[in-house]
C-alpha cells in the first residue's frame, strides 16, 4: 500500500487497526508474538505498525505492504499454531520471492510455519520468577515480565524482595516503577494491599517481600515454587554468596545481573547461552550490558576476519554508582560530580568478551568514560584484523548479521545518517551498529566499529531472553 495522500494514509490506519487486533488476539488466546524485522508488534499503535512497515523499505527496498501483512496474519490466526515468536518480515520478504510457487497464502503459511503448527508439540511449564532487588534493572525487569506475561505461559512475576516493605516504602516504590524520569510511564493498573503486603499489577499479584539474606526467606510460604530469582543487586557474585538464595525453599535456579565471579558463567544470549546446561548449572550471569554490547558484533567479525588485536572504548552514561555532587567515593574519578563531568573509568567489557569468545583472550583492552547523560552508551571498536575488507564488506557482513542470522535479537543495524544518544533509549536490542560512522584503513586491516546501546533497557532485555531460556520457557521461533 503506497501512502502518498491523505485518502491512502486514512486506509493505511485502518488496515493497521485490524492488524492490531489480530495481532492482539493471536498473543492473548495462542501466545503467539507476532514481530516485523524483530520489531514487537503487540501493543503498538496503528502508526507506529505503519512506521514499522516503512522501516521495511531498507531490506525490501519499498516499504512492507500492509494489506500483506495482514493476510499474513490472518491465516497464521485460523491454524493451530500455538507458543511462538513469529516476524511478519520474514513471512512477507519470502511471499514476494515465492508466491508463484503457491496456490495461495495458507498453502505459503503451512509450508513456512508447518514446524509451529500442533498445540502439544509446544506444551510450555510456566515459571515462577523472584526479583532480588527493585532498583534501576530490577524495575525495568519488572515492567517487561509484566508486558510479556500474555497469558501467563512464559515467566510469572511472584514477588519483589527489597531490605524493607512498610508501607510507605511499597508505595514509593509502585511510584518509581510506574514513573520512570528516562523510560517514561508504565501503562498499568496497579493495587496495594498494604496490609499483606502485596500489590496487583494488571491483573497480576506479586507480594513485597522484606529480607537482608536471602537463605532465610520461604518462598513457598507464599506459593511460589521452583522459581528463578533473578539478583539486581549485585551484592554477591560469586558462587558462596549467590548460593544462599539455592537455599531458600522454594527457589530452582539464579540469574544475576551483573558480571559473575569465579566459576560463574557469564552468557551474552544469542552467543554462548548453549555453551552450558541448564539441567546442571543453576546460577547464571547475564554478564554486563557493556559486555552484551560489544560481544555480538565482536563474534561477527572474529569469525569473519580474524581479530589480531584491538581496544574498546566504551562512551558510558553516568550511573547510580557515581556521586550526584563532588564528594568521598571509594574510586577516585567517580567521586566528581557525574551531571557535570566526563569521568574517565575501568571497565572488564574486554576480558568479559574474552570469556564469551575466547579466541579473543590477550587480544583486547578497554577503558571507559562516563558521561553526562541519564542513559544509552556507545562503545568504539577498534579492530586489526587478519583479512582484508573495506568498510562496504564490514557493513554487509553486519547488516546480514542483524537481518538473517542467529543474532538478530542483538544486533539491529542503523541506516540513519542523524543517530543520537536519544534515539537508543528504548531499543530492545543490545548492539546498535551505527552503519554510517564505520571506518577502514586504507590497507583494509584496521576497522572501526559504532555500537549504540541502552544501557539499561537493552541490556535488560537480553537478562530477560537469558532468563526465559534458563527457565525453559522460550518460546519458538521463525526469524
Amino acid at each position: 500500500m503506497e501512502i502518498g495522500n491523505l485518502k491512502n494514509w486514512l486506509d493505511a490506519e485502518t488496515t493497521a487497526f485490524e492488524l492490531s487486533a489480530t495481532i492482539g488476539r493471536l498473543w492473548y488466546t495462542k501466545t503467539v508474538d507476532l514481530l516485523l524485522f524483530r520489531k514487537r508488534l503487540v501493543d503498538q499503535s496503528p502508526t507506529k505498525i505503519i512506521t514499522y512497515h516503512d522501516y521495511g523499505k531498507n531490506i525490501m527496498g519499498t516499504p512492507v505492504d500492509i494489506c500483506l501483512t495482514l493476510e499474513l496474519a490472518r491465516e497464521i490466526q485460523k491454524m493451530d499454531i500455538y507458543r511462538a515468536r513469529i516476524d511478519l518480515g520474514t513471512l512477507a520478504l519470502q511471499w514476494n520471492k515465492c508466491k508463484d510457487n503457491y496456490v495461495d497464502i495458507a498453502a505459503f503459511i503451512k509450508d513456512k510455519l508447518g514446524a509451529f503448527i500442533g498445540k502439544e508439540e509446544n506444551m510450555i511449564t510456566p515459571r515462577d520468577v523472584i526479583l532480588y532487588g527493585f532498583g534501576r534493572i530490577g524495575r525495568i525487569a519488572a515492567r517487561e515480565i509484566i508486558r510479556q506475561s500474555g497469558k501467563g505461559e512464559q515467566l510469572r512475576l511472584k514477588a519483589i524482595v527489597t531490605r524493607r516493605n512498610s508501607d510507605d516504602e511499597i508505595r514509593k516504590r509502585v511510584s518509581l516503577f510506574q514513573r520512570d524520569s528516562v523510560h517514561g510511564v508504565f501503562e498499568s493498573v496497579i493495587d496495594i494491599n498494604t496490609k499483606e503486603k502485596y500489590i496487583i499489577i494488571n491483573g497480576q499479584k506479586v507480594y513485597m517481600i522484606a529480607a537482608n539474606n536471602p537463605s532465610e526467606i520461604d518462598y513457598t510460604a507464599y506459593g511460589i515454587k521452583d522459581a528463578l530469582v533473578i539478583d539486581n543487586t549485585g551484592v554477591w557474585r560469586d558462587e558462596a554468596g549467590l548460593s544462599q538464595h539455592l537455599v531458600a525453599k522454594g527457589v530452582s535456579k539464579v540469574l544475576l545481573t551483573a558480571p559473575g565471579k569465579g566459576n560463574i558463567p557469564n552468557i551474552v544470549y544469542g552467543v554462548n547461552h548453549q555453551d552450558f546446561d541448564i539441567n546442571k548449572v543453576n546460577i547464571f550471569s547475564a554478564a554486563s550490558c557493556t559486555t552484551n554490547a560489544i560481544v555480538p558484533p565482536l563474534f561477527v567479525l572474529e569469525n569473519e576476519f580474524e581479530i589480531e588485536k584491538g581496544h574498546m572504548e566504551t562512551i558510558h552514561s553516568y550511573t547510580n554508582d557515581q556521586n550526584l555532587l563532588d564528594n568521598i567515593h571509594k574510586k577516585a574519578r567517580r567521586g566528581r560530580s557525574a551531571p557535570l563531568n566526563m569521568v574517565l573509568t575501568e571497565t572488564g567489557a574486554s576480558k568479559a568478551a574474552a570469556k564469551v569468545i575466547p579466541s579473543l583472550v590477550g587480544k583486547l583492552t578497554a577503558s571507559a568514560v562516563r558521561i553526562p547523560t541519564p542513559d544509552a552508551s556507545l562503545a568504539i571498536l577498534m579492530l586489526t584484523v587478519k583479512k582484508e575488507t573495506s568498510t562496504e564488506e564490514v557493513n554487509k557482513i553486519l547488516e546480514n548479521a542483524a537481518l538473517r542470522s542467529d543474532l538478530v535479537n542483538q544486533i539491529e543495524y542503523s541506516y540513519s545518517t542523524e543517530l543520537v544518544s536519544s534515539d537508543i533509549v528504548g531499543k530492545s536490542c543490545p548492539a546498535v551498529i551505527d552503519s554510517n560512522a564505520t571506518l577502514c584503513s586504507s590497507d583494509g586491516k584496521n576497522i572501526v566499529v559504532y555500537v549504540w546501546y541502552d544501557n539499561e533497557y537493552g541490556y535488560t532485555r537480553q537478562a530477560i531472553r537469558l532468563a526465559k531460556h534458563i527457565a525453559n520457557v522460550a518460546l519458538k521461533e521463525y526469524y
